[in-house]
C-alpha cells in the first residue's frame, strides 16, 4: 500500500476562472449569455442584490464568479484608473445589453450615488481599511479580498465597523468553500489525527513575481503616470513614492508601503485554512519568532523568503515558511494529513477515510464562496469566512512579519491584542501614513 493517498477532485471553480482569467480578460463580452445573467425575467428586480466593484483589476476575477448569479445586477465599477476601469463597464453593459453600469473614479462617489447593496473590494492592502469602513458606514455589505488590512490595528477597526454598523462581511479565503480544505478540517476537527501537536504552513516566497523575474526600479528619473490614472490617489494615505510601471498594478505587494507580500497572502489563505480546522480563529497565538530575508533589489522591501514559529496557549505549534511545500500539513498522534489546492494526502490512507459515528461535518459547509456571500446578504447570516477569522489569520501575519523585522520573540495577548513588554514591536501594530484618513 502507497505511504500516502490523494483524493482526486475536479477542476474548482476558482482554479477554473484562475487558469482562464486572461483570456476572458481579451474576450469576455462573448462568453457568458444574457439569460444567465437574470435577464430574462427569471428573477425579479427587487429580489436582487446590486453589487458594485472598486478595484477593476483583480476585482475582475471575483466580478466574473459573480455574474452568472442571476439574482445579482452589477450596477458600478469604481477605479482610478479610467482605462482599466471602462474595459469592466464595457464588458459588463454588453453581457446585460443595456447602459446600467455606472462607473465612478471615486469609491465614496459609488457609495453615495449608485448606492449598491454589496460590494466587491479588491484594491490594495494600503486602502483596504478606508474603504471598507466607508462601505460599511455607507449601509453597504462587504465582499474583501485579502489580507483584510495593511496593519493589525487597521483589521480591529474593519471588525469593529462590521459589527457598529450590521453588515455582512465575506472575505476572499475562498478555499473555507474548496470540498478538500473542508474535508481536512472536518478530519482534524473529528480527532482523525488524534491531538494535534504541530502544524506547517507553506506560503510562496516574498517577491516572487517581481524579483525572480530580475525586475528592478527602472531608470533613475521619475517617469510620468499616463493619463488614464489618477496615480495621486493610487498612492492615497501612503507615503509617496514615484511612478514606476512595474509597481502600479503588478507588483506593488512587494513594497512594504502599499502590501506585504506573498507572507501576508500566505496568511489569508493557507493559515486560515489551518487555524479553521483547529478551531482556534477567533483567537491568537500567545509568542511569536521568526526569522527572514529581505528583498535587497530595489525598490522591493518584502521579505522574499521567512520562517515564523507561532506557539499557542494549548502548546500547539505552528510554523509559516517560504521553505515548505505550499500548503498545509497537520500532524497528530496518529500521522498527517497534508491539504494544498490540487490535492489532500494522508500518511495512512485509512486517515482519509470516514469512518461511522465521525464524519459529522464540524465545520460550516460552503459550496461555493461567492454564492455564500449573496445568499447571506440576502439571509443576513454569518458568512463563511466572516471578519473576525480574515482579521486572526491576517493577524498570525502582522506578528511573523513584525518578529522578523525586529528579530525579537513577540508575546502576544491575543484577547487585548497587545505585545507585551516591546513599545518598539507595538508601534508597528499602526500604521504610518502620509495622508491621514478617520477611519471611524
Amino acid at each position: 500500500m502507497s505511504a500516502h493517498v490523494s483524493t482526486t477532485r475536479s477542476v474548482s471553480r476558482r482554479r477554473f476562472l484562475q487558469k482562464t482569467g486572461l483570456a476572458l480578460a481579451a474576450v469576455f463580452p462573448a462568453l457568458i449569455p444574457a439569460r444567465a445573467l437574470g435577464r430574462a425575467g427569471t428573477v425579479a428586480p427587487s429580489s436582487r442584490v446590486t453589487l458594485g466593484l472598486v478595484g477593476a483589476g483583480r476585482g475582475w476575477q471575483d466580478l466574473l464568479a459573480f455574474l452568472p448569479f442571476p439574482d445579482v445586477q452589477v450596477v458600478a465599477v469604481s477605479d482610478v484608473d479610467s482605462r482599466r476601469m471602462s474595459r469592466v463597464v464595457q464588458a459588463v453593459n454588453t453581457h446585460y445589453q443595456s447602459q446600467s453600469v455606472r462607473h465612478h473614479r471615486n469609491f465614496r462617489e459609488m457609495f453615495t450615488r449608485a448606492k449598491p447593496d454589496a460590494v466587491i473590494l479588491a484594491a490594495p492592502d494600503h486602502w483596504h481599511t478606508i474603504m471598507a469602513v466607508s462601505a460599511l458606514r455607507a449601509g453597504i455589505d462587504v465582499y474583501g479580498e485579502i489580507p483584510l488590512a495593511h496593519t493589525l490595528a487597521e483589521g480591529r477597526l474593519i471588525c469593529d465597523a462590521v459589527r457598529r454598523h450590521g453588515r455582512v462581511w465575506q472575505s476572499g479565503s475562498w478555499q473555507r468553500s474548496e470540498p478538500d480544505f473542508r474535508l481536512a478540517a472536518d478530519l482534524v476537527g473529528n480527532g482523525r489525527l488524534g491531538k494535534i501537536s504541530n502544524v506547517e504552513v507553506g506560503t510562496h516566497g516574498g517577491a516572487a513575481s517581481a524579483l525572480e523575474q530580475g525586475m528592478s526600479a527602472g531608470p533613475g528619473d521619475a517617469l510620468l503616470p499616463p493619463a488614464h490614472l489618477n496615480y495621486g490617489a493610487w498612492v492615497g494615505p501612503a507615503q509617496w513614492t514615484d511612478y514606476n510601471p512595474l509597481v502600479t498594478h503588478a507588483n506593488w505587494r512587494f513594497l512594504l508601503n502599499y502590501g506585504g507580500g506573498m507572507l501576508m497572502d500566505g496568511a489569508g489563505h493557507y493559515v486560515d485554512a489551518a487555524l479553521w480546522a483547529l478551531g482556534l480563529d477567533r483567537s491568537g497565538p500567545v509568542k511569536i519568532s521568526g526569522s527572514g530575508t529581505f528583498a535587497t533589489t530595489p525598490p522591493w522591501d518584502v521579505e522574499n523568503r521567512y520562517r515564523y514559529t507561532c506557539i499557542f496557549d494549548n502548546g500547539l505549534t505552528l510554523t509559516v515558511s517560504s521553505e515548505f511545500a505550499t500548503g498545509v500539513r497537520f500532524y497528530g498522534e496518529r500521522g498527517w494529513i497534508f491539504v494544498d489546492r490540487e490535492k489532500l494526502e494522508a500518511s495512512d490512507p485509512d486517515l482519509l477515510l470516514d469512518v461511522p459515528g465521525q464524519e459529522e461535518s464540524h465545520v460550516y459547509r460552503s459550496e461555493n464562496h461567492h454564492r455564500n456571500f449573496i445568499d447571506c446578504v440576502k439571509s443576513r447570516r454569518v458568512t463563511v469566512a466572516p471578519v473576525e477569522t480574515a482579521h486572526r489569520a491576517a493577524s498570525i501575519g502582522h506578528l511573523g512579519h513584525i518578529a522578523i523585522q525586529t528579530g525579537r520573540t513577540l508575546q502576544w495577548d491575543p484577547l487585548s491584542e497587545t505585545i507585551k513588554d516591546d513599545p518598539g514591536a507595538e508601534a508597528l501594530l499602526e500604521p504610518v501614513y502620509r495622508v491621514s484618513e478617520r477611519f471611524v
